[in-house]
Order: C-alpha cells, then sequence, then structure tokens
C-alpha cells in the first residue's frame, strides 16, 4: 500500500494519459502514476496497416504544442532512433500509425510513472483522497491519489441489428487484421460503415479482389463515402480557441453542432478515397476474371440471420424506403467505438452531476463537476465530446489538455497555454 498519496493517478494508458505522463515527467511538483491492465502499450494493433498514415501531423505528439523543446517529442524521437534526416528529405508531416505507435511505445520505455498489468476494480473516496482497490499478478493493492484522470478509451460498438451473428463469421473492423486470413478463405465479404477504418478494410480487401481474393461489398447508411474535412479554416475547429467557444454554448447548442459535425472526425481521408478509385480503376481492366465488387451507399442494416450458406443482411434504402436482402459470407463491422463501461466507478458515481443526457458534466478544465463532498478532482480524457466539441477525440487537442489538467491540479500555470490559437471568430464580436 503506497503511504503516501499520488498527486494524480490516471487510469487506463492510451495515447492521451500517455501523454500527460509525459508531460508530468518534468514536473517535480507533481507525483503521478497511470495504470492500465493490459501487459504492456498497443496502439490499434488490428488497424496497423503498413501503409495507414496519422490523420494529423507530427506535431500532435504528445508534447509539442504545449513544450516543443521536451525530450519526448516526436522529433526527439527521430533523432534517437538516427531517422531525423530521412524524416526532413521525406518532406510528409504526416507519419504512417505503425511509426507514430513506435514514437509512442519509445515514450512509454522511458517513463517509470506507467504500471501495466494493473487492474484498477474499486475506486471510493475516503474524504481525503481517492483510494484504488488494484489486482496486480494474483494479488490486490491499494493506491491512493488526490485527483483522479480517467482515460479508459473507447470500445467496439456493434449495432443490435449485427450483435447476434456468429463469432466466425463476424468481427469487428478493430480485429480486422488479427482475422484477415479468414476473410480471405471467404467467398465474399461485406464491409459495413464508412469512416476512415471501414475504407481502410475495403481497401484492403479489394487490392486482394484485384489479385483473385474474394468478393467484395462495403454498404454505408450515408448517402456517400464522405471524406475528412481537412481544409485549414475547418481545422481550427480543433483548437482551443473554438473549445472555449463550444464550452460555453447551451446544451442543446452544442448537441446539435457535434451531430452535424462529424465530417471533422469520422470522415474518410481523400488520400485513402484515391487509392479505393484507382484500386477499383484498375481492377475494371480485368472485371471479368475476378469476383463480384459493390459499392453502395445509402442503406442501412435492419437485421442479420446466419444461415447455412452464408449471411443474410435486410438492408433499408433510405431514399425509397424499400428493403432488400444482400447475402454474404463474413461482414466485417466499421461500425465505430462507444465509451468504455466503468465498473469500478459504482461508488463514485452517485457523486457525479449529469446532463439532461444522461452524461457527465465536464468542466472546461476537463474536471467533471461534482457534488462538495467530492473534494478531490477527477478529471477525463476524450470522453468530452459533447461539452468540448469535435477537438476532444482530436491527437493534436492532447498535449493541451493534460497541460490544462497538470496547471489544474497545480492551482499555477506550469506550462503556458496559448491564448490566440484560431484566425477565425467563433463569437459574436465583442
Amino acid at each position: 500500500m503506497s503511504t503516501e498519496p499520488y498527486d494524480v493517478i490516471a487510469i487506463g494508458c492510451g495515447p492521451f494519459n500517455l501523454g500527460l505522463a509525459a508531460l508530468a515527467s518534468g514536473v517535480d511538483e507533481v507525483r503521478l502514476a497511470v495504470l492500465d491492465s493490459r501487459p504492456d502499450f498497443t496502439w490499434h494493433r488490428g488497424l496497423m496497416f503498413g501503409d495507414a498514415m496519422l490523420q494529423v501531423s507530427f506535431m500532435a505528439d504528445l508534447v509539442s504544442l504545449v513544450e516543443p523543446a521536451h525530450p519526448l517529442s516526436f522529433l526527439s524521437y527521430l533523432r534517437d532512433n538516427d531517422r531525423l534526416y530521412q524524416f526532413y528529405v521525406r518532406e510528409k508531416f504526416h507519419p504512417t500509425r505503425r511509426e507514430y505507435e513506435a514514437y509512442l511505445r519509445w515514450c512509454a520505455a522511458q517513463l517509470d510513472s506507467l504500471h501495466f498489468g494493473h487492474h484498477v476494480s474499486e475506486v471510493v473516496f475516503d474524504g481525503d483522497a481517492f483510494v484504488l482497490t488494484v489486482e496486480r499478478a494474483g494479488t490486490v493493492e491499494v493506491f491512493k491519489a488526490r485527483h483522479l484522470v480517467v482515460g479508459v478509451g473507447t470500445e467496439p460498438a456493434v449495432p443490435a441489428a449485427l450483435a447476434d451473428l456468429p463469432a466466425e463469421r463476424f468481427l469487428h473492423s478493430s480485429d480486422y487484421l488479427f482475422r484477415r486470413d479468414d476473410l480471405l478463405r471467404a467467398g465474399r465479404v461485406t464491409v459495413v460503415g464508412s469512416g476512415q477504418s471501414g475504407a481502410e478494410c475495403a481497401l484492403d480487401l479489394l487490392r486482394a479482389n484485384a489479385e483473385g481474393g474474394p468478393g467484395v461489398a462495403w454498404l454505408t447508411r450515408t448517402a456517400a463515402y464522405t471524406p475528412l474535412d481537412y481544409s485549414k479554416l475547418v481545422l481550427e475547429m480543433t483548437t482551443p480557441s473554438y473549445v472555449d467557444y463550444f464550452h460555453e454554448l447551451a446544451e442543446s447548442t452544442r448537441d446539435r453542432l457535434v451531430k452535424d459535425q462529424w465530417r471533422h472526425y469520422k470522415g474518410i481521408s481523400s488520400d485513402t478515397l484515391e487509392e479505393i478509385h484507382d484500386v477499383l480503376y484498375q481492377r475494371d481492366l480485368n472485371a471479368s476474371a475476378v469476383a463480384p465488387v459493390e459499392l453502395q451507399v445509402g442503406v442501412a442494416v435492419e437485421s442479420a440471420v446466419a444461415r447455412a450458406d452464408g449471411i443474410e443482411l435486410t438492408m433499408r434504402h433510405a431514399d425509397s424506403g424499400r428493403t432488400f436482402q444482400h447475402v454474404t459470407d463474413a461482414v466485417v463491422a466499421a461500425t465505430g467505438y462507444r465509451n468504455r463501461p466503468l465498473p469500478f466507478f459504482t461508488a463514485l458515481d452517485p457523486l457525479v452531476h449529469r446532463d439532461a443526457a444522461g452524461r457527465w458534466v465536464v468542466n472546461r478544465d476537463h474536471s467533471i463537476s461534482t457534488d462538495d463532498p467530492l473534494t478531490g478532482r477527477l478529471f477525463v480524457a476524450n470522453a468530452d465530446l459533447h461539452s468540448h466539441g469535435v477537438a476532444a477525440p482530436d491527437l493534436g487537442i492532447g498535449a493541451i489538455r493534460n497541460a490544462t489538467i497538470l496547471n489544474s491540479v497545480a492551482g499555477r500555470e506550469i506550462f503556458r497555454l496559448p491564448k490566440s490559437t484560431a484566425f477565425t471568430t467563433f463569437a459574436i464580436p465583442g
């Protein structure tokens, strides 16, 4: 049992809490630990295609947008691995996802504040500190912290219409590379969903199809295979300036905006769409010799039934309202993610304030609004889309969010935060 409480314990070690540990590593007055149940750090392994690009610049690393000279920056990683000049000559600001994960693992290896194999089973507040019951290698330990950061991330979301399909014929896109060999042995594979993950799975299957692989169907309920809106002034909606504006809006207004702004974080990279079209174009020269391909927009899965000869999906066409049957051998659900359930949070839940939709009320400094008896603060990482807008899941806001949390914990400006981050004015002038 730790005798002296940590200043901060972060639960979950994704990129955001890893970044919190990275920034805190240079702050003597903040004693921090990160607990994660996994044996080591990994990131999106099931979608780690060799040529998949990060959708943000290398500047969206763990620290640079707050401390560009920090020893755990992406440029420091390149220098340490003797790749700095190669990256310079490459002249591409967007690293591959594979290299970004290598960077994250490089950072994790240098931080002694990370504790893997530590499963948090319960958290209570004893009046002075948060008390965490932690299972580790068959034993139970107790940790204490004055403040808590919840960053356990998301889990695959599967629509109810697909939930009962047999595991041998169905998978979520997060497991795609783990099950790829099985899919390539199928006669026909259907990808449902058209975000970046769905597009990358479809692209991989289309490339295999052109080489004699299975038939491919790519179905989406959106009206088009919509590109990520990555234009410069639109990107200003992922800046702290927009977060400041968004947080002050009425709850109903924020909900409407988030619903309308899905293209800013759920669209498909234009480069990926171009590659898909190029594969389709080249494949068309030999279409009669390869298995069929079908791309269909504006259709939603209403139900799914596994039969002896395959899976039958009942689809509804949005524009006509009519239904039709789609038969396939295997389904890849690129249907996104949802916030992970938090069994350890049960004792704290009655003290947490919720909005009209039952979501946490999150303050501007990323702390959750709570009852007065909870004198320690609870912070959240990437569970505040409803309160902080489309920047919440963006890697580029991570360093700013973490610096804000550490400043709040310390009660002073340890990290100087930018005062102006956008040319656009979002509020009424003056």
